[in-house]
Protein backbone atom coordinates (compact mmCIF):
# COMPACT_ATOMS: atom_id res chain seq x y z
CA UNK A 1 0.00 0.00 0.00
CA UNK A 2 1.15 3.50 -0.74
CA UNK A 3 -0.21 6.89 0.18
CA UNK A 4 -0.82 8.09 -3.37
CA UNK A 5 -0.04 5.76 -6.26
CA UNK A 6 0.63 7.07 -9.75
CA UNK A 7 -2.64 7.94 -11.47
CA UNK A 8 -3.38 7.03 -15.08
CA UNK A 9 -6.30 5.76 -17.09
CA UNK A 10 -6.16 2.10 -17.97
CA UNK A 11 -8.15 -1.06 -18.56
CA UNK A 12 -6.55 -2.82 -15.59
CA UNK A 13 -7.41 -0.18 -13.02
CA UNK A 14 -9.46 -0.47 -9.85
CA UNK A 15 -12.71 0.33 -11.63
CA UNK A 16 -12.60 -3.19 -13.07
CA UNK A 17 -13.38 -4.67 -9.66
CA UNK A 18 -16.46 -2.46 -9.38
CA UNK A 19 -18.02 -3.94 -12.53
CA UNK A 20 -19.54 -7.01 -10.79
CA UNK A 21 -21.28 -4.78 -8.24
CA UNK A 22 -22.62 -2.42 -10.90
CA UNK A 23 -23.81 -5.34 -13.03
CA UNK A 24 -25.45 -7.15 -10.11
CA UNK A 25 -27.24 -3.99 -8.93
CA UNK A 26 -28.21 -2.96 -12.45
CA UNK A 27 -29.59 -6.32 -13.51
CA UNK A 28 -31.48 -6.89 -10.28
CA UNK A 29 -32.92 -3.37 -10.29
CA UNK A 30 -34.15 -3.97 -13.86
CA UNK A 31 -35.84 -7.29 -13.10
CA UNK A 32 -37.23 -6.48 -9.64
CA UNK A 33 -40.73 -4.98 -9.44
CA UNK A 34 -40.73 -1.17 -9.52
CA UNK A 35 -42.27 -0.98 -6.04
CA UNK A 36 -39.30 -2.86 -4.59
CA UNK A 37 -36.75 -0.59 -6.26
CA UNK A 38 -38.69 2.51 -5.17
CA UNK A 39 -38.71 1.18 -1.61
CA UNK A 40 -34.92 0.82 -1.74
CA UNK A 41 -34.46 4.50 -2.58
CA UNK A 42 -37.19 6.11 -0.44
CA UNK A 43 -35.74 9.16 1.35
CA UNK A 44 -38.98 10.75 2.55
CA UNK A 45 -38.95 12.11 6.08
CA UNK A 46 -35.23 12.85 6.20
CA UNK A 47 -34.05 16.04 7.91
CA UNK A 48 -31.91 18.62 6.11
CA UNK A 49 -28.97 17.63 8.31
CA UNK A 50 -29.31 13.99 7.30
CA UNK A 51 -29.49 14.94 3.62
CA UNK A 52 -26.45 17.23 3.97
CA UNK A 53 -24.33 14.51 5.59
CA UNK A 54 -25.43 12.06 2.92
CA UNK A 55 -24.42 14.47 0.13
CA UNK A 56 -21.05 15.08 1.78
CA UNK A 57 -20.56 11.32 2.10
CA UNK A 58 -21.34 10.92 -1.59
CA UNK A 59 -18.64 13.47 -2.43
CA UNK A 60 -16.07 11.32 -0.61
CA UNK A 61 -17.50 8.27 -2.41
CA UNK A 62 -16.93 10.06 -5.74
CA UNK A 63 -13.33 10.75 -4.74
CA UNK A 64 -12.93 7.05 -3.97
CA UNK A 65 -14.41 6.09 -7.34
CA UNK A 66 -12.20 8.60 -9.16
CA UNK A 67 -9.13 7.08 -7.51
CA UNK A 68 -10.32 3.59 -8.48
CA UNK A 69 -10.77 4.70 -12.09
CA UNK A 70 -7.32 6.30 -12.23
CA UNK A 71 -5.22 3.79 -10.26
CA UNK A 72 -3.82 0.55 -11.72
CA UNK A 73 -4.47 -2.72 -9.93
CA UNK A 74 -1.52 -4.29 -8.11
CA UNK A 75 -1.85 -7.49 -10.18
CA UNK A 76 -0.32 -10.60 -8.64
CA UNK A 77 0.44 -8.94 -5.32
CA UNK A 78 -0.97 -10.02 -1.95
CA UNK A 79 -3.06 -6.83 -1.78
CA UNK A 80 -4.63 -7.69 -5.14
CA UNK A 81 -5.54 -11.21 -4.02
CA UNK A 82 -6.98 -9.94 -0.73
CA UNK A 83 -8.90 -7.24 -2.59
CA UNK A 84 -10.43 -9.68 -5.07
CA UNK A 85 -11.52 -11.96 -2.21
CA UNK A 86 -13.30 -9.04 -0.51
CA UNK A 87 -14.94 -8.02 -3.79
CA UNK A 88 -16.28 -11.55 -4.34
CA UNK A 89 -17.60 -11.76 -0.78
CA UNK A 90 -19.19 -8.33 -1.08
CA UNK A 91 -20.92 -9.01 -4.40
CA UNK A 92 -22.35 -12.27 -3.05
CA UNK A 93 -23.61 -10.37 0.01
CA UNK A 94 -25.23 -7.64 -2.08
CA UNK A 95 -27.05 -10.16 -4.27
CA UNK A 96 -28.27 -12.15 -1.26
CA UNK A 97 -29.40 -8.99 0.56
CA UNK A 98 -31.29 -7.71 -2.49
CA UNK A 99 -33.13 -11.02 -2.91
CA UNK A 100 -34.00 -11.04 0.80
CA UNK A 101 -35.27 -7.47 0.40
CA UNK A 102 -37.32 -8.39 -2.67
CA UNK A 103 -38.88 -11.42 -0.98
CA UNK A 104 -40.24 -9.41 1.94
CA UNK A 105 -43.85 -8.23 1.53
CA UNK A 106 -44.11 -4.46 1.01
CA UNK A 107 -45.97 -3.77 4.25
CA UNK A 108 -43.39 -5.51 6.45
CA UNK A 109 -39.89 -4.60 7.63
CA UNK A 110 -37.10 -6.62 6.03
CA UNK A 111 -35.84 -8.94 8.76
CA UNK A 112 -35.17 -12.28 7.02
CA UNK A 113 -32.08 -13.87 5.52
CA UNK A 114 -28.91 -11.81 5.93
CA UNK A 115 -31.03 -9.14 7.61
CA UNK A 116 -30.94 -11.41 10.67
CA UNK A 117 -27.24 -10.65 11.19
CA UNK A 118 -27.10 -7.05 9.95
CA UNK A 119 -29.76 -4.36 9.64
CA UNK A 120 -27.91 -3.01 6.59
CA UNK A 121 -26.34 -5.94 4.74
CA UNK A 122 -26.51 -4.17 1.37
CA UNK A 123 -24.37 -1.31 2.66
CA UNK A 124 -21.98 -3.64 4.49
CA UNK A 125 -21.60 -5.81 1.39
CA UNK A 126 -21.20 -2.89 -1.04
CA UNK A 127 -18.61 -1.45 1.35
CA UNK A 128 -16.71 -4.75 1.19
CA UNK A 129 -16.64 -4.51 -2.61
CA UNK A 130 -15.28 -0.97 -2.54
CA UNK A 131 -12.86 -1.83 0.27
CA UNK A 132 -11.60 -4.77 -1.77
CA UNK A 133 -11.08 -2.55 -4.80
CA UNK A 134 -9.19 0.08 -2.78
CA UNK A 135 -6.97 -2.62 -1.29
CA UNK A 136 -6.36 -4.12 -4.75
CA UNK A 137 -5.03 -0.77 -6.01
CA UNK A 138 -2.92 -0.36 -2.87
CA UNK A 139 -3.95 3.22 -2.13
CA UNK A 140 -4.15 4.60 1.40
CA UNK A 141 -5.74 7.77 -0.02
CA UNK A 142 -8.59 5.79 -1.60
CA UNK A 143 -9.02 3.84 1.62
CA UNK A 144 -9.21 7.04 3.69
CA UNK A 145 -11.75 8.55 1.26
CA UNK A 146 -13.83 5.36 1.57
CA UNK A 147 -13.71 5.50 5.37
CA UNK A 148 -14.85 9.14 5.28
CA UNK A 149 -17.67 8.29 2.85
CA UNK A 150 -18.90 5.42 4.97
CA UNK A 151 -18.60 7.38 8.23
CA UNK A 152 -20.79 10.12 6.75
CA UNK A 153 -23.23 7.56 5.32
CA UNK A 154 -23.92 6.54 8.92
CA UNK A 155 -26.26 9.56 9.11
CA UNK A 156 -28.30 8.32 6.16
CA UNK A 157 -28.50 4.92 7.84
CA UNK A 158 -29.83 6.55 11.01
CA UNK A 159 -32.40 8.42 8.91
CA UNK A 160 -33.47 5.19 7.24
CA UNK A 161 -33.90 3.51 10.61
CA UNK A 162 -35.97 6.44 11.93
CA UNK A 163 -38.23 6.23 8.87
CA UNK A 164 -38.64 2.46 9.32
CA UNK A 165 -39.44 2.95 12.99
CA UNK A 166 -42.19 5.44 12.08
CA UNK A 167 -43.53 3.14 9.38
CA UNK A 168 -43.38 -0.25 11.12
CA UNK A 169 -43.56 0.70 14.82
CA UNK A 170 -42.99 -1.86 17.56
CA UNK A 171 -41.97 -4.82 15.33
CA UNK A 172 -39.15 -2.68 13.93
CA UNK A 173 -38.15 -1.46 17.40
CA UNK A 174 -37.81 -5.10 18.50
CA UNK A 175 -35.72 -5.75 15.37
CA UNK A 176 -33.45 -2.79 16.24
CA UNK A 177 -32.83 -4.26 19.67
CA UNK A 178 -32.21 -7.77 18.37
CA UNK A 179 -29.99 -7.24 15.29
CA UNK A 180 -26.77 -5.20 15.08
CA UNK A 181 -26.70 -2.23 12.73
CA UNK A 182 -23.72 -3.23 10.61
CA UNK A 183 -22.54 -6.69 11.53
CA UNK A 184 -22.23 -9.16 14.34
CA UNK A 185 -20.59 -6.83 16.85
CA UNK A 186 -21.63 -3.31 15.76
Amino acid sequence: MELMPALRLGLLNGWLLMVPLVLADGILFLVFPKEIVARLWDRSGWSQKQVAYTVLGKLFALITIALLVLTPLKLGSPVFIAGVALVALGVAGVVKALFDFRNTPLGQPVTRGVYRISRHPQIVSASLVILGATIAIGSWTALLALVAARALSHFSILAEEEACLRQYGEPYRAYLERVPRYFVFF
